[in-house]
C-alpha cells in the first residue's frame, strides 16, 4: 500500500470550515480543496459538502476530521460491519464497492503515469465478491482484568462505540484504527462465512481456559479441507486447556495449532492444510504465506498464465515463488520452469508441492533475492519468460539482471505501486513495453492497491539492437 503524503502526527489548528470533497484517495479519504490546498478527510465522499474540523495544516496539504455532513452522495452506503469507524480493518465500507475500485484504478493509473511517462487509458480489473472474502486473519487477544473497560475511543457511531467496549475478561479482535488498543468484535464481514461463525464459539472456549490471561493471539485459516486456527500462547498450557482445545475441535470441526513460541507451530488436531490453484492442490503449513483472497488469487493467476501466453517449448522463471503459486501452474503448460525464492521453507514446501502434482519439469531454488543476484545460478541460464511476486520494497537487485536475460515477456504482479512504478523504469529503459496493467481488488474496503504488468519486449535480435518495436497486446 503506497504512501501519498505523511501521516497525521500532531494537531496544529482546530479551525472549522466547509469544503466538497472531489476525490476519493485509495485510503477511503474524502480530498478536497480549501485556499489552494489539499485537504484529506476520512468518512467523507465525492460530491458531498462537509462541515470539517481541521486536525494538522502542513504547507501543502491538510487533514481534517467530519464534524457534519451537508449533502449526502448516492455512493454512499451503508457499512456491513458493527464495528466499521473503530476497528482499523477497513477503511471504505461507506462508500460503494465501484466507487472503492474507480479510485484506486486512477490512483494506479495517475501513478504509473507520472513516473513512466507512458500513457495508460485502460487500467484492467480484477475483483471478487467484496464480503466474506477473507481466508486469513490473526485476531489480538487481551484480557481486561479490571473492574471496566477503557473506552475504544476514536470517531464512531454510538452503535460501534457500544459493540467494542467490552465487559471484563476476554477481548477479541482487531487493532483500532491509529492505535494498539484491541477493539472487541462479535462478527466480521469481510472474512469467509466458515471463519466469521467461529468467532462466538472461539471466544466462548478461549474464555474459559485457565490460561487466558496468557494468550497473545489467534489466527484464523480457510482451507480448502476446512477451517484451522493457530493460538499463541505465552505460557505452556495445562492438561485441561489442551483437552478443552481438543474438544473445540471435533465440536466445531476445524483443525488446531498451538504456537508456544513466535516461530514455532505443531500440530494438535487436523490434517495438513490445502488449497487449489488452477488445478493444482498445493499443501502448506498454517504460517505459510497464502493469498487472503481466494477469488482474486484464481483469477490472478490465470491472467498471469495468458499474458505470458505460455508456449510447451517455454523455459520460464518464476521470482519471488514462495510455494508454487504461480509456478506449479505453470509448469503444466511449459517445458521447464525454475522457481527462486528466500524463504527455505517455502522452497522445501514448493518442491513437497511438485511432487504432489507429479511435477518433474520444476525445479525450486534458495536464494536471496535482496542481495547481489549477479552471481546465482539462475541469473546464467537463458529464460523465455520471467514473472515476478516480490514484496512491498520491489526488485530493485532483480530488475538489471532481468533485462540481462532479455526476455521475451514480463509479467510483474505487486503488493506496491510505488516500488512496481520504480522498478518499471528498468524495463522501459531497457526496450520493453508496458503492454498491459490491471488492479487488483484483493483487500475491498481497504487501502491496499495491488496490481499486475505485463511487459513486451522487442522480438528477436532487435531486441538487443533497439531496432522495431513490438505492436502486439496480450487480451485482458
Amino acid at each position: 500500500m503506497a504512501q501519498f503524503y505523511s501521516p497525521n502526527r500532531r494537531v496544529t489548528t482546530r479551525q472549522t470550515i466547509n469544503v466538497t470533497v472531489t476525490d476519493l484517495d485509495p485510503f477511503g479519504q474524502g480530498v478536497a480543496r480549501h485556499q489552494g490546498k489539499t485537504v484529506f478527510v476520512p468518512g467523507v465522499l465525492p460530491e458531498e459538502q462537509a462541515e470539517v474540523r481541521l486536525t494538522e495544516d502542513k504547507r501543502q496539504y491538510a487533514r481534517a476530521e467530519l464534524k457534519r455532513l451537508l449533502t449526502r452522495s448516492a455512493q454512499r452506503v451503508e457499512p456491513r460491519c458493527p464495528h466499521f469507524g473503530v476497528c482499523g480493518g477497513c477503511q471504505q465500507q461507506h462508500a460503494d464497492v465501484a466507487l472503492q475500485q474507480r479510485s484506486k484504478s486512477a490512483a494506479l493509473q495517475k501513478l504509473m503515469t507520472r513516473e513512466t511517462g507512458q500513457t495508460l487509458t485502460d487500467i484492467g480489473l480484477i475483483a471478487g465478491p467484496s464480503y466474506g472474502y477473507r481466508r486469513r486473519a490473526r485476531l489480538a487477544l487481551y484480557f481486561l482484568s479490571g473492574e471496566k473497560s477503557a473506552p475504544a475511543g476514536g470517531k464512531a457511531s454510538a452503535r460501534a462505540k457500544t459493540v467494542t467496549q467490552a465487559a471484563p475478561g476476554l477481548r477479541m479482535g482487531y487493532r483500532q484504527g491509529q492505535s494498539h488498543d484491541v477493539v472487541d468484535i462479535t462478527t466480521c464481514p469481510v472474512l469467509a462465512l466458515e471463519l466469521d461463525a467461529l468467532l462466538a464459539p472461539l471466544r466462548h472456549c478461549l474464555s474459559q481456559l485457565q490460561g487466558v490471561k496468557r494468550l497473545g493471539h489467534v489466527e484464523l485459516v480457510l482451507a480448502d479441507n476446512g477451517p484451522l486456527l493457530v493460538l499463541r500462547h505465552l505460557d505452556a498450557l495445562s492438561v485441561a486447556d489442551t483437552d478443552a482445545l481438543r474438544a473445540f475441535s471435533v465440536a466445531q470441526q476445524v483443525a488446531v495449532y498451538l504456537a508456544p513460541e513466535a516461530d514455532v507451530v505443531t500440530s494438535l488436531t487436523g490434517d495438513t492444510p490445502v488449497y487449489s490453484v488452477n488445478g493444482m492442490t498445493l499443501a502448506f503449513s498454517p504460517r505459510d504465506f497464502i493469498q487472503v483472497n481466494d477469488a482474486v488469487n484464481q483469477q490472478m493467476v490465470a491472467q498471469a498464465l495468458a499474458w505470458l501466453d505460455v508456449q510447451p517449448q517455454d523455459r520460464i522463471l518464476d521470482l519471488f515463488c514462495g510455494m508454487g503459486n504461480f509456478t506449479l501452474p505453470l509448469a503444466t503448460r511449459a517445458a521447464e520452469v525454475v522457481g527462486v525464492e528466500g524463504v527455505p521453507a517455502l522452497v522445501e514446501k514448493g518442491r513437497e508441492n511438485a511432487r504432489r502434482n507429479g511435477l518433474s519439469n520444476v525445479t525450486f531454488s534458495h536464494q536471496n533475492l535482496d542481495e547481489d543476484v549477479a552471481q546465482q545460478s539462475w541469473s546464467a541460464q537463458g529464460f523465455d519468460k520471467i514473472l515476478l511476486d516480490p514484496a512491498r520494497a520491489g526488485a530493485a537487485e532483480v530488475m538489471p539482471q532481468i533485462v540481462k536475460l532479455a526476455p521475451q515477456r514480463v509479467v510483474y504482479v505487486s503488493c506496491n505501486p510505488t516500488t512496481l512504478a520504480r522498478d518499471s523504469k528498468v524495463l522501459l529503459a531497457a526496450g520493453y513495453t508496458l503492454a498491459q496493467v490491471a488492479m487488483l481488488d484483493m483487500f475491498p474496503h481497504t487501502g491496499h492497491l495491488e496490481s499486475m504488468a505485463l511487459f513486451l519486449q522487442r522480438s528477436g535480435k532487435a531486441a538487443r539492437s533497439g531496432k522495431a518495436a513490438c505492436s502486439g497486446k496480450a487480451a485482458m
